[in-house]
C-alpha cells in the first residue's frame, strides 16, 4: 500500500493539521525528553485515514479523539485519550491509557507491550502499523 500525501497546515504553538478527504487530524509536536531514533511511525491500516503514516517522533504520543492527543482520529471506538506510543531509551512501546475498549498488539488485547517493527496495535476499530528503524 502507497502512503498518502495529505495537505499539512501549522496552526501555531507546535501544532500541526493534517487533512485528507474532508476530515482533519491534528497532530502537536512536543519537545522531545529524549532522544528517539528517526525512522520510526505508524500507518494507519484500518480506519478513515488508511494509508495515512505519521512519525513517532517523540517520547510520548497520545492516540486519541481528545482536543489535547498529539494524534487525534476522530474515531468514536476509540478514547479521548486512548493509548500513547512511547519510546524509554532503549525500546518503543505502547501503553493503553485507561481506554474503554483497550489496546491490542497483533491480537492479544495488553496494558502495556513493547513494539518491534511489524506489530499491528488496534485501537477500537483504528488499526496502525508499526515501523521501527533497523538499529535501535
Amino acid at each position: 500500500m502507497d502512503s498518502i500525501v495529505c495537505p499539512v497546515t501549522h496552526l501555531g504553538r507546535g501544532r500541526v493539521e493534517v487533512q485528507e478527504g474532508g476530515v482533519a487530524a491534528v497532530v502537536e509536536q512536543r519537545e522531545l525528553a529524549g532522544s528517539v531514533p528517526s525512522g520510526a511511525s505508524v500507518r494507519v491500516m484500518q480506519g478513515f485515514f488508511e494509508g495515512l503514516e505519521l512519525p513517532v517522533d517523540r517520547d510520548w504520543m497520545v492516540v486519541g479523539r481528545g482536543r489535547g492527543a498529539d494524534l487525534l482520529i476522530t474515531e468514536p471506538t476509540i478514547s479521548r485519550a486512548h493509548a500513547a506510543i512511547g519510546f524509554d531509551g532503549g525500546t518503543f512501546f505502547v501503553e493503553d491509557l485507561g481506554s474503554t475498549n483497550g489496546t491490542s498488539v497483533n491480537g492479544k488485547r495488553r496494558p502495556r507491550a513493547l513494539l518491534n517493527s511489524g506489530d499491528e496495535i488496534q485501537l477500537g476499530k483504528l488499526r496502525l502499523r508499526v515501523t521501527l528503524p533497523s538499529e535501535r
